[in-house]
């Protein structure tokens, strides 16, 4: 990754012209001023011999230290460097001085977005200058690469790039062309496509490998799309490295002259070459050598540099097993007999990617991934290769994943689906005990009106110092965890059956004279209690949950601020009129068409200007309308209740109650229905937005409401191109193969699908690729705070790549203000949703929305005001 020095005053062009650079794949150092450039450059710095281009924002005035800079870059050392000056103004002075320095250009303001195409020009003149160099210099014989790819117009492009630079090139188009032509011709590197009409890559690898006439030609793969098992396969039949064709011609000559030079070396010495043709290299792996007995017999600087050893330290001869891994993964001594590492010297057998804890000089232990290769020299075992990376920070991020899975983002307390597990191991552990537990069901009286009044940053304040209040009169046996909203939970191991009353009394006392304070005003709180048992009688934690649940609802029921254990003979009748309520409520809504459509449209984040990002309040969709093309704008289509009685009714409210009564299908079939009709009407005039849709888990395992689904798209004449449908990540986890069928039989009509909420489970990284979905909505909870929290920054770029490697694009929701979005924009998500861009709107206001749309481009088109 070429790395850049940019300098510009302006924060707002330094943000754009940076992002503009990162996106391109440069690597960028941004300065605030010229002098702070200036002393990257002065003798003995650091920082000047390291940058391979310098992009410089020419003021308008004088500026101190912005002549001595140029003057600096323009003398032998740095007269190389390319150096491209962007200027508001033409200036004749300034493109005189540009014109007379080599390996330099000019660039209006105006026309920023083309500097990553002038760098990437620059950067090639510099590397054919050096190269010319080179080649007068020394009497070099030049390197003769292979070039395979069915597509004319790829082979094209890089014989030209590579002649451009001083290599001979030949091309092919299929991999049995590629080695015919490598038996009948010498070739010193072969670059070979992954994907061919005729085999893969690893194909051609794997057979100039294996033959005596062309073992010698090093190899590489080049592909359009990261795939672990390509990648894999292409590794282990003799590739030495992975290129990518989305990669910059900077980039790729860059690794193509790794690979020359470490030719030339073992041209130059042939017995080195010899010694080391086993060796897999890569950038930043660490790799070492070993004979059959473990015995180091060579390292390489990176294998130094990782385990903390001088490069001058002595490490040949000595035991790698003493040196590097003495010890088990819980610390313990371990005897040579036992050492799978050293098994696997002495059988010379091939190791894949083994995660296991490698000792740094220091004394302490990294983890990290290794594989061993067994090196074979003219037939013969000469013992090992090892090479080895630092897992340091793929093992914090998986750790975090695993916290994040089980924990409450806000609270930091356990959340639900962690609460529930445990709830279901203490009714299995009670099933065979006398001891009786009980479940506190907690829920704050007083909570939404603090979060309307005062703001929902003093509701998720009261929510911590509340969880923290809780959390003080816990015994060590409890366990206490935030369940949604403003709803608590706490299971009281070993309790006494006459005194929990007392207890959960206690605990409602304690909210009850608690007094929360914000911004200088005074807010009393209190909370509901529900009460369930928990002993051998109790069915499952799920009853146990809506016992205590219900015991909540009745002790609202009596007045709030009060405590109710659950009695089944008596409660039980209570709770089925709760639960009736909501279902004759529910019912009535799907018969008198009670039930209404709300939407929230996700924009490309590529399309949103860089000046709408710097906004510190939203919502910006109405700017966005006349820059956004229609048909790339998506709407979530979101459920309401149209309650005669409440009004709106958001489906939190409603939809639990709907699974308990299994009415999700008809509800589901309501949503597709309707949303089917709307796009239709849309359509019909013309609209080429996209709708997504919600399917719950229910639907998923539903067959015969699939069939409908299916006639409802068919028959409905409508575009299935542009129906997304979005499952959630737990109910596709939690039911794979149904999940499998549904997307298969959908996507077969032109329908995509979208996996929601992806990131709630740690599990589902290894299910994704199983998954055949076009988006990845990544969950809120992760998005909310990456503009603040480290550990949410470094989950949602992990998600995003995995999704990119697997060809999937990524949708962000919550993006709630300007930070966020400008995180995500720099991250490279695709899609962002949330309140900053738009509140959800009714369904009614996207005919309006799209006619205003479809005006504004007009009127853009005929350049009228």
């Amino acid at each position: 990754m070429p790395r850049v020095l940019l300098v510009e005053l302006s924060a707002t062009i330094r943000h754009i012209e940076k992002n503009l650079l990162i996106k391109a794949g440069y690597e960028v150092e941004a300065d605030l001023d010229f002098n702070s450039a200036l002393r990257r450059f002065v003798p003995g710095s650091y920082d000047g011999g390291t940058f391979e281009a310098v992009v410089l924002g020419w003021p308008g005035d004088a500026v101190d230290g912005a002549d001595e800079l140029c003057t600096l870059l323009e003398k032998n050392t740095y007269s190389s460097l390319p150096l491209l000056t962007l200027a508001h103004e033409s200036d004749a002075d300034l493109i005189r001085r540009v014109e007379r320095r080599d390996n330099s250009a000019f660039l209006l303001w105006e026309d920023y977005q083309k500097s990553t195409d002038l760098i990437a020009k620059l950067l090639i003149d510099a590397h054919q200058r050096k190269r010319t160099e080179a080649t007068a210099n020394s009497i070099v014989q030049p390197i003769r690469v292979l070039f395979v790819d069915d597509s004319r117009t790829v082979r094209v492009k890089y014989q030209r790039l590579l002649m451009a630079n001083g290599y001979e090139a030949e091309t092919a188009a299929t991999v049995g062309e590629g080695y015919e032509k490598a038996l009948d011709s010498r070739f010193d590197i072969a670059i070979i496509d992954y994907f061919m009409p005729d085999a893969t890559g690893d194909v051609l690898c794997q057979r100039l490998r294996d033959n005596a006439t062309t073992t010698g030609i090093t190899t590489a793969i080049i592909t359009g799309t990261y795939l672990d098992k390509a990648i894999k396969q292409s590794l282990e039949a003799g590739a030495v490295e992975c290129m990518f064709k989305n990669e910059s011609d900077d980039l790729f000559l860059t690794r193509i002259d790794a690979m020359s030079r470490h030719i030339r070396a073992h041209k130059s010495i042939e017995k080195e070459r010899e010694r080391l043709g086993g060796i897999l290299r890569s950038v930043g792996e660490g790799v070492y050598g070993v004979n059959s007995e473990g015995y180091i017999s060579f390292v390489n600087p990176a294998c130094r540099r990782i385990l903390g050893y001088a490069p001058d330290e002595r490490l040949i001869g000595k035991s790698a097993l003493e040196l590097f891994h003495y010890t088990d993964e819980d610390g313990n001594p371990i005897d040579e007999s036992k050492c799978f590492l050293q098994h696997t010297y002495a059988d010379g057998t091939p190791l894949n990617a083994r995660e296991t804890l490698f000792w740094h000089k220091s004394g302490n232990s990294i983890p990290v991934e290794c594989t061993v290769y067994p090196l074979t020299i003219k037939g013969k075992r000469e013992g090992s290769v090892v090479a080895f990376r630092d897992i340091s920070e793929r093992k914090l991020l998986e750790e975090e994943l695993r916290w994040q899975a089980s924990h409450d983002a806000l609270t930091k307390l356990y959340n639900r689906r962690y609460f529930e597990e445990q709830l279901t191991q203490e009714a299995g552990r009670l099933k065979r005990s006398k001891e009786t537990s009980a479940l506190l069901y907690i829920d704050l009286d007083r909570f939404k009106y603090i979060n309307d009044t005062a703001g929902h940053a003093a509701g998720d304040r009261l929510l911590v110092e509340i969880a923290q209040q809780i959390k003080q009169r816990l015994r060590n046996t409890d366990l206490l965890a935030r369940l949604g909203g403003d709803e608590f939970a706490v299971i009281l191991r070993n309790v006494c059956k006459e005194s929990v009353n007392q207890v959960a009394d206690d605990y409602r006392e304690m909210l009850d004279s608690y007094m929360f304070i914000y911004n200088g005003k005074q807010y009393k709180v209190n909370g509901s209690i529900g009460i369930a048992l928990i002993d051998k009688e109790s069915e499952s934690a799920s009853e146990i949950l809506a016992n205590a649940d219900i015991a909540c609802h009745i002790a609202k029921g009596e007045g709030r601020n009060r405590t109710h254990l659950f009695i089944p003979e008596s409660d039980s009748k209570k709770a089925m009129n709760l639960d009736l309520g909501w279902s004759s409520r529910l019912h009535n809504a799907l018969v008198q068409d009670h039930l209404v459509l709300h939407y929230q449209p996700i924009i490309p984040i590529e399309l949103i200007p860089p000046e709408l990002m710097l906004e510190t309040e939203g919502p910006i969709y109405q700017q966005l309308l006349s820059i956004v093309p229609q048909e790339q704008q998506i709407s979530e289509l979101l459920l309401r209740l149209d309650d005669p009685m409440w009004g709106i009714v958001f489906p939190g409210a409603f939809l639990p109650t709907a699974e308990r009564f299994n009415m999700m299908d008809k509800i589901d079939y309501w949503v597709v229905n309707a949303a089917v009709k709307k796009l239709a009407s849309l359509q019909q005039t013309g609209y080429s937005g996209m709708f997504t849709i919600n399917l719950s888990g229910q639907t998923i395992t539903n067959k015969q409401l699939i069939e409908d689904i299916e006639s409802l798209v068919v028959n409905s004449a409508i575009d299935p191109g542009k129906v997304i449908f979005e499952i959630t990540e737990t109910s596709a986890v939690s039911n794979l193969v149904s999940a499998n069928e549904l997307i298969t039989r959908l996507s077969a009509l032109g329908c995509r699908f979208a996996l929601d909420d992806f990131g709630s489970g740690f599990s589902s990284f290894s299910h994704l690729k199983n998954l055949p979905v076009d988006f990845i909505k990544i969950d809120g909870l992760f998005v909310r705070g990456v503009a603040t929290d480290p550990s949410d920054r470094a989950i949602v770029h992990s998600i995003n790549d995995i999704a990119h490697s697997l060809g999937k694009k990524t949708i962000a929701e919550y993006v709630e203000d300007a930070a966020i979005l400008r995180f995500l924009y720099e991250s490279g998500i695709n899609y962002v949703q949330g309140h900053f861009l738009s509140p959800p709107m009714d369904v009614s206001n996207i005919a309006p929305q799209a006619a205003q749309q479809n005006h504004g481009n007009k009127k853009q088109s005929t350049g009228k005001k």
